[in-house]
């Protein structure tokens, strides 16, 4: 239940609804009680066995508060027979059946139509910090999870949370009430009866508490096998190309049809030791009524120490505690397979954001003199994947890292955007650690372009915004312009209110890296990461995202990682890369000088085309 109860603290901006809820499960409770109780006067009318008072009864002579109580009673009965006759007072009787059966009825719905504001409150706050606390968490965390196995807890461990768990609010309150006071008027029926009903309550408890021992680890294992069938549908989607281009929708399939499968048992499992709740908990049901038709038979036909409508009266009593008894142990197994969900739920939100912002980092600044990195390490995992890398871009200069794949190029630029943290050393901008600095702060001065475009399923003007929000149309059209974007832009359908597709995919690969570079544009930051950013491209709309990219990196500090041989042939900074460390720093001119690794680079890469002059 430890996790219930901290999804219960989400409850918390709703008490109201919950107050209201209480109460109205509690008339609820009342009426209903009253309803079975009124059973017993008009079935003693019904059979003239009534006790007939004709005498006022006194509260000072009456031996307690509740004899005076049923005297009254008696006696305004007795009356109404006198006055009505047996068929009147039946009618009457009925009347007040009704009445009270139509206020319990009232009161379970407006219990039903409180809670409902409760619920759907804590599923939504729930999903919104599921949410932003995903947004929050560094980048290393999405490489040791699966995409699908997070939306599966963000959408289906949510609603199982809902269905199951927070279903159990709507009974906690009405159903231990209609068996208190069931219990409470069957006590003050019979003495014997109840307390010959309460011998089978411990062994039904027993018996239910059985079934439900392995119920939490059934549901962990259904939720977990859902987010492994979530992440296969979305690789298969994401990567339907690649499917198709290499005839592998067997494999895919058999992979699915296994991922399915034990899906399949685990529901089985699950589901089949849900389903005997409800027998078992119905069996143990009649068992009971059956030993009270016994025991109570004695009793009014034998000992007649209580009425047949007092009997009867009692019976509909016990029936009727029997269904909110039946809903809790049935509930029992809804918290259990709702608290699995909930463990999966809040392991995200306890998840520890290890990229954070000190309490005095700087919240704005203005960049202006150099970037330093200074004897850089970081490790990820057990593998060291950069080794005491120092360098200093100067504000205005082009950096130009190059190196095999594999080398750290891209680490650093991470470093600098701040989603990984350095193991060792540290990295500044003018001066000041760039842990000593908001994120936000940090990454407003930096503009990304990588060798994937992410684009989102939406229009031109929506994606262009996400660099600066308040941008007018002008604005967009200039960055457009700057990007050799706004030639295929303005023939589209809509122009830039044109929807895009998901991933972009109604644009040419060019395209959308050329809309991935007015986006940056038009953030129009003082320092430029461009990761690769024509690697993907064919000739011709590599030559035009070039231009692109040489307008954009005009009077910013750039970091440019294995580009164009013009790019790098231009850059004030060239840093060679290797296993991770610095094996050659210099210029295009001073590292063509000697005969090093950067001179290989640059003959190989003409020998065979993969770095493409023009």
């Amino acid at each position: 239940m430890n996790y219930f109860k901290k999804i219960l603290r989400y409850a918390l901006p709703y008490k109201g609804y919950a107050v209201l809820n209480i109460l109205s499960n509690a008339f609820y409770a009342l009426f209903g009680t009253l309803a079975m109780v009124s059973l017993i006067p008009m079935i003693n009318v019904l059979f003239g066995e009534g006790e007939k008072i004709s005498v006022k009864p006194d509260i000072t002579t009456a031996n307690s508060y509740m004899n005076f109580a049923i005297d009254s009673f008696n006696y305004f009965l007795t009356q109404k027979l006198e006055q009505d006759g047996p068929e009147g007072t039946l009618v009457f009787l009925i009347f007040i059946i009704i009445s009270l059966f139509l206020l319990k009825n009232l009161f379970g719905y407006l219990a039903l139509y409180f809670i409902t504001f409760l619920r759907n409150g804590i599923v939504k706050d729930l999903r919104n910090d599921l949410y932003g606390h995903s947004l929050e968490l560094p980048i290393a965390y999405y490489s040791d999870q699966r995409k699908g196995d997070l939306m599966s807890r963000i959408l289906a461990d949510v609603n199982e949370v809902q269905s199951s768990t927070l279903s159990f609010l709507e009974l906690i309150v009405r159903e231990p009430l209609t068996i208190l006071f069931g219990l409470a008027s069957m006590f003050f029926i019979s003495a014997d009866l109840t307390l010959f009903v309460l011998l089978f309550i411990p062994v039904s408890g027993f018996l239910i508490s059985q079934l439900g021992k392995k119920l939490k680890k059934h549901s962990t294992k259904v939720q977990e096998e859902s987010g492994v069938l979530l992440s296969t549908i979305e690789e298969t989607f994401g990567g339907i190309r690649v499917i198709k281009g290499f005839v592998a929708e067997k494999s895919f399939m058999s992979k699915f049809s296994k991922t399915t499968s034990r899906y399949n048992n685990f529901s089985n499992r699950l589901m089949h030791r849900q389903n005997l709740a409800g027998p078992v908990s119905e069996f143990l049901g009649i068992v009971t009524i059956t030993a009270l038709l016994w025991y109570g038979g004695n009793l009014v036909l034998v000992k007649h120490t209580i009425s047949g409508g007092a009997f009867i009266g009692f019976m509909s009593l016990a029936y009727q505690i029997l269904t909110p008894a039946k809903a809790m142990s049935k509930a029992s197994y809804s918290v259990k397979r709702g608290n699995a969900a909930a463990e999966r739920v809040m392991s995200i939100l306890e998840t520890q954001n290890t990229i954070t912002d000190t309490p005095d980092a700087l919240t704005k600044f203005d960049f202006s003199t150099a970037i330093t990195f200074e004897n850089v390490s970081f490790k990820y995992d057990n593998d060291m994947v950069l080794k005491n890398v120092s360098l200093e871009v100067k504000k205005g200069q082009t950096l130009a890292l190059v190196g095999q794949s594999g080398s750290g190029k891209s680490t650093i630029a991470n470093l600098l955007s701040r989603f990984y943290d350095v193991t060792e050393g540290s990295i500044s901008i003018d001066g000041r650690d760039i842990r000593q600095i908001q994120k936000s702060a940090l990454r407003s001065t930096m503009g990304l372009v990588t060798q994937e475009s992410i684009l989102f399923n939406d229009s031109i003007r929506n994606n262009l915004l996400l660099g600066k929000e308040s941008a007018t149309d002008e604005d967009m059209i200039h960055a457009l312009k700057i990007a050799n974007a706004w030639e295929f832009v303005e023939k589209l359908p809509e122009g830039i209110d044109t929807n895009i597709g998901d991933s972009g995919n109604k644009l040419s690969g060019g395209q959308k890296q050329r809309l991935s570079i007015a986006r940056a544009v038009l953030k129009n930051p003082p320092i430029m990461i461009l990761d690769e950013a024509t690697s993907a491209l064919d000739t011709e709309s590599e030559q035009l995202v070039q231009v692109a990219l040489e307008n954009m990196m005009r009077n910013r500090t750039s970091i440019v990682i294995a580009h164009r041989l013009s790019t790098i042939k231009n850059a004030d900074i060239i840093v060679v890369m290797r296993r991770g460390e610095i094996v050659e720093m210099g210029n295009h001119n001073s590292l063509m000088s000697t005969d090093g690794n950067y001179k290989k680079l640059i003959e190989n890469a003409n020998k065979y085309k993969y770095i493409i002059d023009k």
